[in-house]
Order: structure tokens, then C-alpha cells, then sequence
């Protein structure tokens, strides 16, 4: 944990936070700033700015943690989809969102939305010379062929 971090600082329980869920090693809590009520956030205790460093039983819990909230939300809530992504766009603390969609523009990147919020407009595809090039390449993350 870090002395400055907002979440390592929530964690350990020194600022006020709507708790969810917490064990020993993950805490879910409701986000001040939600797309939506029911907006949650689950965290790792331990100080880990990237999702991609937690370790893989961490991020299991986390994933877990956030199936049991989204089958929640959609008794709740009624809704069909309840997303889950990482950003880490504000906090330099690996967090999971956990959203109740609404709207098929809860979520949306910008990209989408070149038609207005009502609309839904397709990005441009790549190529299919740079899609094959793309996917050879992040395949390498799991090892040769």
C-alpha cells in the first residue's frame, strides 16, 4: 500500500467509502462518480497500479466478486447486461468497474457515438492485412504457435 494512493488510502479504511463486499484481500465498493446507480468498484488491497500485474488468483477473485454483483444488479435493477472493465484512467490503482447497463451507451466509447446518442455508429474496420498483423502479434502473448 501507498501513503498518497486514494484506494490503498479507502482500503485501509483512513477515507469513507459505500462497502460492498470485503475479505482479505479485495474490496468492492459504490463509485462516487457513477455512469449509473449500482456503479461499483472492486479493488485489490494490495497496491498494484496495472491490471495486467495482478497476480492471477487476485484477478480471479476480483472477476468473482464481480459475477456474484452483476447477478445482483440485473434482479435489481432489471437489466439484461452489467459490464465489467478495468480503465485506471484516474487512479493509479488497478480497479474494476462494474456497471448495470441501462443503456447500450453506458459504456461506449466515443468512437460509437459519432451519430448521436440515439444512433450507433461501426468504427472503421482495419484492413485485413493490419487485422492479420494485429492478431499475430498479440497472439505471441501466449507463446509460439
Amino acid at each position: 500500500m501507498t501513503e498518497t494512493c486514494l484506494f490503498c488510502r479507502i482500503a485501509k479504511a483512513e477515507l469513507p467509502a459505500h462497502r460492498l463486499y470485503e475479505d482479505d484481500e479485495i474490496l468492492a465498493f459504490l463509485d462516487l462518480h457513477p455512469i449509473r446507480a449500482g456503479h461499483a468498484l472492486i479493488i485489490p488491497k494490495a497496491h498494484h497500479v496495472w491490471f495486467e500485474d495482478l497476480p492471477e488468483d487476485l484477478a480471479t477473485r476480483i472477476t468473482t466478486c464481480a459475477q456474484a454483483l452483476a447477478r445482483r444488479m440485473k434482479t435489481i435493477y432489471g437489466v439484461e447486461r452489467v459490464s465489467l472493465f478495468y480503465t485506471g484512467i484516474h487512479v493509479p490503482h488497478a480497479h474494476a468497474h462494474v456497471v448495470p447497463m441501462h443503456d447500450v451507451h453506458d459504456v461506449t466509447s466515443q468512437a460509437y457515438l459519432q451519430d448521436g446518442p440515439e444512433g450507433y455508429s461501426i468504427p472503421p474496420q482495419l484492413p485485413a492485412d493490419r487485422m492479420e498483423q494485429v492478431t499475430q502479434e498479440l497472439r505471441a502473448a501466449f507463446g509460439p504457435d
